[in-house]
């Protein structure tokens, strides 16, 4: 008999993952990307191109590029960020990580500490709610409306907190096409946003993930492209625009983080051929290929809200986001959709619970569903199984099909 390792891991740790057996079949789940929008042929022709001229640099770390990774795609980056974001940094104020997910967790690290408090916004990346439990880390949460955060609420909590002798050790914000909501906090409520963060002296954390897939191509500044007293920390990622698998993620801040969070990062640099591949690919065709994005993208969620109209009536309440891969849907009284889903799964439809992504007190009512990935057949077939499962388990919509209501 072998060895049993699970007498020897620690105590306290997230449950053991199962084996992976594949996709469900009807995947309305991750933060998975468009397929047919991958630009699979100018990808290759870039790689190619860059490893004739370059190849000779993976024989070092960082590709001669430093710490901070491959400098083509940093200063790549100043001129986008400059441009989508409003944001006037240098390449030395960039550090590329493996994935935005990397960032936060460098953050968390250089800023947090057990018994801390941080301020979140109520629905909110499941991601970071999972890293702050495990952290041992106090979530004050704020809500959010249709025009994002409630900055009312939050200068509330904020003297609440300072009465009470304490302050947050950041403030993380998903401003910009927002995490699970779709929201984008308006730009009134970013510079109150900021006069508050300011006032009570703390740091804000800004997580723009998303923000590059605006419909209309319109969007507000960063709060770091707006912030005059160095007290924004901000990531992005190229998985949501280009590939998820890629793996490509960055953090902008003043060096007094940055320098700290560099010597936290010792994983002897993240992938060095994604990054060399992404700037070489993105100085030509990245505007481009993001217009025909986001105009998939909007065409995928028409077909999700048809579908759940067709499907749930007016069981299902949603507001249609400007942007975005997911649409944050609300059932009924009295269906859970933590349960809805671990039934769901096991006839091949994915979908994310509400209480995953948010500290609301119904957000066992709430469910996320991604649309990016699934083409238009898979989200009708998929949302109407969905539909009869719901109707089967809830009595939730009235039919298993709406398309027999009067």
């Amino acid at each position: 008999m072998g060895f049993d390792f699970k007498q020897a891991v620690n105590s306290g740790l997230p449950a053991a993952s199962q084996p992976w057996d594949g996709f469900p079949e009807f995947n309305f789940v991750g933060g998975n990307n468009d397929a047919d929008s991958l630009p699979i042929d100018s990808i290759a022709d870039a790689c190619d191109r860059v490893l004739r001229r370059e190849g000779k640099t993976l024989a070092t770390y960082s590709l001669e590029s430093g710490p901070q990774g491959y400098l083509p795609l940093r200063e790549y980056l100043v001129s986008k960020l400059k441009k989508y974001s409003g944001i006037d940094c240098s390449a030395s104020d960039i550090l590329l990580t493996t994935g935005s997910l990397q960032g936060i967790d460098l953050i968390n690290e250089a800023l947090l500490k057990p018994g801390d408090c941080v301020i979140v916004e109520e629905s909110n990346y499941g991601g970071v709610l999972s890293r702050l439990r495990r952290l041992d880390v106090e979530m004050i949460a704020i809500p959010v409306d249709q025009h994002g955060m409630s900055t009312d609420k939050l200068g509330e909590t904020l003297q609440s907190l300072r009465q009470q002798g304490r302050k947050p050790a950041y403030l993380y914000s998903i401003p910009t096409v927002h995490n699970p909501t779709g929201t984008i906090l308006t730009g009134e409520r970013r510079q109150q946003l900021l006069d508050l963060a300011t006032e009570y002296d703390v740091p804000v954390f800004e997580d723009e993930c998303y923000a590059d897939l605006v419909w209309s191509g319109e969007r507000p500044a960063a709060l770091y492209g707006m912030d005059t007293t160095s007290r924004v920390v901000h990531i992005g990622t190229f998985s949501k625009t280009i590939a998820p698998a890629l793996r490509v993620g960055y953090i902008v801040a003043p060096w007094s983080l940055l320098g700290q969070l560099l010597s936290l990062k010792t994983d002897a640099g993240s992938g060095a051929l994604e990054q060399m591949l992404l700037a070489e690919y993105c100085q030509e065709h990245f505007d481009t290929h993001l217009s025909k994005l986001n105009i998939n993208l909007k065409a995928k969620l028409d077909t999700l809200t048809d579908a759940i109209d067709r499907e749930f009536g007016t069981s299902a309440e949603y507001t249609v986001p400007p942007g975005g891969i997911f649409l944050w849907v609300k059932l009924p009284q009295g269906v859970d959709t933590s349960r809805l889903a671990d039934v769901a799964l096991k006839e091949g439809v994915a979908l994310n619970p509400g209480s995953e992504w948010s500290l609301q007190s119904d957000s066992k009512r709430h469910l996320r569903l991604c649309f990016a990935n699934p083409d238009a057949d898979t989200i009708n077939t998929g949302i109407a199984k969905l539909a009869s499962i719901c109707h089967r388990e809830f009595g939730v919509p009235l039919t298993g099909s709406n398309k027999a209501r009067s």
